[in-house]
Protein backbone atom coordinates (compact mmCIF):
# COMPACT_ATOMS: atom_id res chain seq x y z
CA UNK A 1 0.00 0.00 0.00
CA UNK A 2 1.25 3.44 -0.85
CA UNK A 3 0.20 5.74 2.17
CA UNK A 4 1.69 8.71 0.81
CA UNK A 5 -0.08 8.76 -2.54
CA UNK A 6 -3.19 7.45 -0.14
CA UNK A 7 -2.26 10.72 1.89
CA UNK A 8 -1.92 13.21 -0.86
CA UNK A 9 -5.64 11.97 -2.43
CA UNK A 10 -6.86 12.64 0.34
CA UNK A 11 -6.02 16.01 0.33
CA UNK A 12 -7.49 16.19 -3.75
CA UNK A 13 -9.15 19.99 -3.93
CA UNK A 14 -7.52 21.42 -0.58
CA UNK A 15 -5.17 23.83 0.26
CA UNK A 16 -1.47 22.77 1.93
CA UNK A 17 -1.65 24.58 5.16
CA UNK A 18 -1.33 21.07 6.08
CA UNK A 19 1.50 19.83 4.45
CA UNK A 20 4.69 18.20 6.04
CA UNK A 21 6.74 20.71 3.87
CA UNK A 22 7.11 24.23 5.41
CA UNK A 23 7.32 25.91 1.76
CA UNK A 24 4.63 24.27 0.48
CA UNK A 25 2.41 25.62 3.47
CA UNK A 26 3.91 28.77 1.98
CA UNK A 27 3.27 28.50 -1.58
CA UNK A 28 -0.33 27.01 -0.37
CA UNK A 29 -1.28 25.13 -3.41
CA UNK A 30 -4.31 23.39 -4.28
CA UNK A 31 -4.26 19.66 -5.01
CA UNK A 32 -5.81 19.04 -8.65
CA UNK A 33 -5.03 15.98 -9.50
CA UNK A 34 -2.82 12.85 -7.91
CA UNK A 35 -1.53 9.73 -9.10
CA UNK A 36 2.04 7.89 -8.19
CA UNK A 37 4.58 10.12 -9.71
CA UNK A 38 2.40 12.80 -11.62
CA UNK A 39 0.79 15.48 -9.45
CA UNK A 40 -0.75 18.78 -10.78
CA UNK A 41 -1.52 21.67 -8.06
CA UNK A 42 -3.66 25.44 -8.67
CA UNK A 43 -1.44 28.54 -6.77
CA UNK A 44 -2.97 31.73 -6.68
CA UNK A 45 0.48 34.34 -7.08
CA UNK A 46 0.34 36.41 -4.51
CA UNK A 47 1.70 39.64 -4.22
CA UNK A 48 4.74 38.44 -2.00
CA UNK A 49 5.57 36.10 -4.69
CA UNK A 50 6.27 39.00 -6.87
CA UNK A 51 9.41 40.77 -8.08
CA UNK A 52 9.35 44.74 -7.61
CA UNK A 53 7.42 44.32 -11.42
CA UNK A 54 4.38 42.84 -10.31
CA UNK A 55 5.12 39.71 -11.84
CA UNK A 56 6.18 36.32 -10.54
CA UNK A 57 9.57 36.01 -8.95
CA UNK A 58 11.60 33.70 -10.81
CA UNK A 59 12.84 32.34 -6.94
CA UNK A 60 9.24 31.53 -6.29
CA UNK A 61 9.08 29.75 -10.06
CA UNK A 62 11.43 27.84 -9.20
CA UNK A 63 10.11 26.79 -5.73
CA UNK A 64 7.28 25.84 -6.78
CA UNK A 65 8.69 23.83 -9.52
CA UNK A 66 11.15 22.10 -6.97
CA UNK A 67 8.56 21.60 -4.09
CA UNK A 68 6.07 19.95 -6.72
CA UNK A 69 8.98 17.71 -7.61
CA UNK A 70 9.52 16.69 -4.42
CA UNK A 71 5.96 15.99 -3.83
CA UNK A 72 6.27 13.93 -6.81
CA UNK A 73 8.76 11.92 -5.50
CA UNK A 74 6.82 11.62 -2.11
CA UNK A 75 3.95 10.08 -4.08
CA UNK A 76 5.77 6.94 -5.11
CA UNK A 77 5.87 5.94 -1.84
CA UNK A 78 10.06 5.69 -1.36
CA UNK A 79 11.21 4.46 2.19
CA UNK A 80 13.75 7.28 2.25
CA UNK A 81 14.08 10.97 1.84
CA UNK A 82 15.42 12.61 -1.64
CA UNK A 83 17.18 15.45 -2.16
CA UNK A 84 17.46 17.68 -5.35
CA UNK A 85 21.16 17.41 -6.88
CA UNK A 86 20.26 19.87 -9.72
CA UNK A 87 17.19 22.07 -10.65
CA UNK A 88 17.03 23.22 -14.17
CA UNK A 89 14.52 25.84 -15.16
CA UNK A 90 13.42 27.65 -18.11
CA UNK A 91 11.33 30.67 -18.47
CA UNK A 92 8.75 31.33 -20.88
CA UNK A 93 6.18 33.53 -19.61
CA UNK A 94 4.51 35.83 -16.93
CA UNK A 95 2.31 35.67 -14.08
CA UNK A 96 0.99 39.05 -12.30
CA UNK A 97 -0.31 39.03 -8.81
CA UNK A 98 -3.81 37.50 -8.45
CA UNK A 99 -3.21 35.18 -11.51
CA UNK A 100 -3.77 31.55 -11.12
CA UNK A 101 -1.27 29.08 -12.29
CA UNK A 102 -0.80 25.47 -12.40
CA UNK A 103 1.83 23.59 -11.90
CA UNK A 104 2.66 19.81 -13.13
CA UNK A 105 4.73 17.19 -12.69
CA UNK A 106 5.93 13.97 -13.24
CA UNK A 107 8.92 11.41 -12.96
CA UNK A 108 10.76 10.97 -15.75
CA UNK A 109 12.77 8.11 -14.72
CA UNK A 110 12.74 6.68 -11.29
CA UNK A 111 16.32 4.45 -11.38
CA UNK A 112 18.05 2.70 -7.59
CA UNK A 113 19.91 6.23 -6.39
CA UNK A 114 18.65 9.12 -8.89
CA UNK A 115 15.06 9.86 -9.28
CA UNK A 116 14.60 12.20 -12.85
CA UNK A 117 11.12 14.32 -12.50
CA UNK A 118 10.01 17.18 -14.73
CA UNK A 119 7.76 20.36 -14.08
CA UNK A 120 5.48 22.33 -16.46
CA UNK A 121 3.69 25.42 -15.02
CA UNK A 122 0.90 27.23 -16.97
CA UNK A 123 -1.07 29.79 -16.92
CA UNK A 124 -5.03 28.72 -15.72
CA UNK A 125 -6.43 27.63 -18.76
CA UNK A 126 -3.15 25.69 -19.95
CA UNK A 127 -2.83 28.25 -23.08
CA UNK A 128 0.62 29.32 -22.19
CA UNK A 129 3.48 28.42 -20.29
CA UNK A 130 5.00 30.18 -17.89
CA UNK A 131 8.09 27.69 -17.21
CA UNK A 132 9.53 24.17 -17.08
CA UNK A 133 12.43 22.40 -15.13
CA UNK A 134 13.57 19.35 -14.88
CA UNK A 135 15.92 17.94 -12.10
CA UNK A 136 17.55 14.94 -10.43
CA UNK A 137 16.99 14.09 -6.80
CA UNK A 138 19.15 11.40 -5.10
CA UNK A 139 18.71 8.86 -2.25
CA UNK A 140 19.43 10.00 0.99
CA UNK A 141 20.39 7.84 4.27
CA UNK A 142 17.25 9.37 6.21
CA UNK A 143 14.46 7.02 6.21
CA UNK A 144 11.28 8.45 6.19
Amino acid sequence: MNKPLAYLKEHLGKDSTQSPSPLMRWLNPTLVSAQAGELEFSYLVREEMTNPLGIIHGGTTAAIIDDAMGAAVFSLGVTHAYTTVNLSVDYFSRAKAGDTIIAKTNITKKGQQIINAECEVWNADKTRMIAKGHSNLIRTKIEI
